[in-house]
């Protein structure tokens, strides 16, 4: 199985943490934070990594090589400029399997990889987004789900009916990038938006909570998991 990591954000809620550093080195406990994500894919099972770059991409590079270190095989895509997280995947194209997950670098998820994926593969459809049952608990909830599709999805627009949370793991055939537009910045979200009308992306539900560092609150919280894990 391959994991698309989506690393290439410039962090503009950490401020001063990621002034001189990507996202993804941020250092929690004397560890970079990438360090804790691929420790927790290598334990998953998940041994093939494409790491999508932007914002200071070459120090993560520096730091992980070619992923022996962590018993992975791990190779790059580095975009000159932004082009969001959808375009970051269309332009990672060539190194993508058939059928691949993603996830952001900002993101410490407790997915079975496995039971996703075999879900997935009994489905005839071209996306899966896993989701949290929230109620608004870590962030502001913002999918609906209908069977075993989701139903609607939206950042801005919140209707009662969305009781989920996108979890932030993601499996996507890769005829699905053929959605995605050529040399400009576009994200999953519009991506979700266009397989929910096309009745193409399936819900799975994840029961554990995500953890985050995109925010100070979310570093704070991730930190004091770490911490009580020692």
């Amino acid at each position: 199985m391959q994991v698309a990591i989506l690393a290439g954000g410039l962090a503009t809620r950490l401020k001063g943490l990621t002034r001189n550093q990507p996202k993804s080195m941020v250092e929690i406990q004397g560890k970079p934070f990438l360090g804790y994500q691929l420790e927790l894919l290598q334990r998953g099972g998940i041994k093939n990594i494409v790491l999508c770059l932007g914002h200071m991409g070459e120090q993560i590079k520096r730091h992980v090589g070619d992923g022996s270190k962590y018993e992975m095989n791990i190779r790059y895509s580095a975009e000159s400029k932004p082009l969001g997280t959808a375009g970051a995947l269309k332009k990672a194209e060539a190194l993508l399997d058939e059928v691949f997950f993603t996830m952001y670098g900002d993101s410490y998820l407790f997915v079975d990889f496995n039971r996703a994926m075999s879900y997935f593969e009994s489905q005839n459809k071209l996306a899966l987004m896993t989701v949290y049952k929230n109620y608004n608990r870590y962030g502001r909830s913002n999918t609906a789900i209908e069977g075993n599709l989701v139903k609607k999805f939206s950042q801005s627009q919140r209707t009662d009916d969305m009781a989920y949370i996108e979890y932030g793991a993601n499996i996507f055939k890769k005829e699905a990038l053929g959605l995605i537009p050529e040399n400009q910045s576009y994200s999953l979200d519009d991506l979700f938006l266009k397989l929910i009308e096309r009745k193409e992306l399936l819900a799975f539900e994840v029961k554990e909570r995500f953890y985050e560092i995109g925010s100070p609150q979310g570093l704070k919280e991730f930190r004091g998991y770490m911490k009580g894990t020692e």
